[in-house]
């Protein structure tokens, strides 16, 4: 087995190996153009490729460290995390956060403690999460009857509620869709108070994905105004919900419900086998958290509740993680205060 690094003539055969957006080609070279360090990895099989993976590096403010990110790639192993060892080296990194693409369902036996315990004896230790740990996952391959008839009754009636409504979606994966999408996510993000990225970093993701035919944009309107804009991304058939957002505008004719199926029915026209959510609460969540509305929402289309292993920290120098860590909770709780006064 070979472990080395790929060039650009290699990525047809990067894309057909790796499992996630995240760690697309198109994906890693979006998030160079953002300023961050890149390094895309083969696994070869004599001369064929038979896995890969990408690491970002992001700058520690006012230091000559990096962090490293090592997002939805395979479940590494102790050869992997010797080539995570020297690559990080080289870019001076404090740790690379892992969030392996290993995940199962809830309800199933778990054979997450295992994998714990072999990154817990190879210099890892549990990290601050990045993604959510849990996700909705749906199945595809059912015929849209069958479906509808998983859903909750109280999906099936929105969805027809918004269609009885006049509510129409329509694919908009242009320039305009994305300057509609930043404008309905500024008024979300003022009206909810979370995080979002900046605007730079959506017009050069559409720069540089949006011709790819990974990234899509819906909109979802009514009376001729965008009452929601959603991006949607399909890669080696599976279809993910990354981003939404949506206007406090007609509420009731439940747009976002409508969305939500016509997606579904669209990745299911282009031959996906899945359907990631992007995200949710876990088991038994609390009727009080700020995202409890947003899990039901999705738990209402019948997927199923599916739990990632989690978030592990790589640690390649132990003194410097340790300032680091605490450094980070610091400036979270800065972008935490931020964003409530703003609302």
């Amino acid at each position: 087995m070979i472990i080395r690094p790929i060039g650009p003539n290699e990525k047809d055969a990067y894309d057909s190996v790796v499992a996630h957006p995240l760690q697309s080609f198109s994906w890693g070279e979006f998030r160079k153009k953002t300023g961050v360090a890149v390094e895309r990895i083969g696994i070869f099989d004599g001369q064929r490729m038979v896995g890969g993976f990408s690491i970002t590096f992001h700058p520690v403010p006012h230091t000559s460290y990096t962090i490293g990110y090592f997002p939805k790639g395979p479940m590494p192993d102790e050869a992997m995390l010797g080539a995570l060892k020297q690559i990080g080296a080289r870019h001076n990194a404090i740790c690379i956060k892992l969030e392996p693409n290993v995940s199962q369902a809830v309800d199933t036996p778990s054979a997450h403690s295992q994998v714990a315990q072999f990154l817990l004896a190879h210099h890892c230790r549990p990290g601050k999460p990045l993604f959510t740990k849990y996700t909705f996952v749906l199945s595809l391959t059912p015929s849209e009857d069958e479906l509808l008839a998983a859903m909750r009754g109280k999906t099936r009636y929105n969805i027809n509620l918004a269609e009885k409504k006049g509510v129409h979606i329509i694919e908009d994966t242009s320039v305009d869709g994305m300057m509609e999408y930043l404008k309905v996510l500024k008024e979300t993000t003022s009206r909810q108070g979370f995080y979002a990225h900046d605007e730079e970093y959506f017009k050069q993701m559409w720069k540089t994905i949006g011709s790819s035919g990974m990234l899509h944009i819906f909109k979802a309107i009514y009376e001729d105004n965008v009452l929601t804009v959603w991006i949607v991304f399909v890669f080696n058939g599976k279809l993910y919900y990354p981003y939404g957002a949506s206007t406090r505008e007609h509420k009731e004719v439940m747009a976002n419900n409508l969305m939500m199926w016509e997606v579904i029915k669209y990745g299911k026209k282009q031959g996906c086998t899945s359907f990631d959510m992007w995200g949710s609460l876990g088991p038994n969540p609390d009727p009080k958290d700020p995202w409890f509305g947003f899990h039901k929402f999705k738990e209402g289309y019948g997927g199923v509740l599916t739990q990632f292993i989690g978030t592990y920290d790589f640690i390649l120098n132990p003194a410097m993680y340790s300032i680091y860590t605490t450094v980070d909770k610091l400036r979270w709780k800065v972008l935490r205060l931020k964003s409530k006064l703003k609302r």
